[in-house]
């Protein structure tokens, strides 16, 4: 099984606002890069979206390593939380319902697909992937013909 390194950033002006999503894949010697943005959305869509594209852009099953700077999404899966909500119909407990369950079953499909691990890593830390999404989450927002996310 390929080993693949995926960092992801989202990015959103205004919440909800113009947001992008920046991707960096890495495997071995080869690098790829991914970004799209989008009209109005939310940072945590755009941070979903992000891993969500980076896992669907591999062809193959592999063992993935997800570096994010959203707390939202490595504690969501690795805690557990994720699985829970689907579980209980996509509440979060017994009145208040999960928000972006959209997003958490595409991501919960490509859960499935691979074996994946979440390291969570400070944004604007100076970390070079992350900021390389960073840049391209930004760029992909102030983009000309943005895609309608909800």
């Amino acid at each position: 099984m390929q080993s693949v390194t995926i960092y992801t950033d989202g990015a959103c002006s205004g919440n909800p606002g113009p947001g992008g999503y920046g991707v960096v894949l890495k495997s071995g010697a080869q690098e790829k890069q991914l970004s799209a943005g989008f009209r109005k959305t939310t940072n945590n869509r755009m941070e979903l979206r992000a891993v969500i594209a980076g896992l669907e852009a591999l062809k193959r099953p592999c063992r993935v390593i997800v570096y994010s700077d959203s707390k939202y999404i490595v504690d969501a899966i690795e805690l557990g939380w994720a699985r829970r909500w689907e579980k209980n119909g996509w509440y979060r407990n017994k009145k208040e319902k999960a928000l972006n369950t959209d997003l958490w079953m595409m991501l919960l499909e490509q859960l499935d697909r691979h074996q994946v691990k979440f390291r969570w890593v400070k944004g604007h830390s100076g970390h070079p992937e992350n900021e390389i999404c960073d840049k391209l989450a930004v760029q992909a927002a102030a983009g000309e013909n943005l895609l309608d996310d909800f």
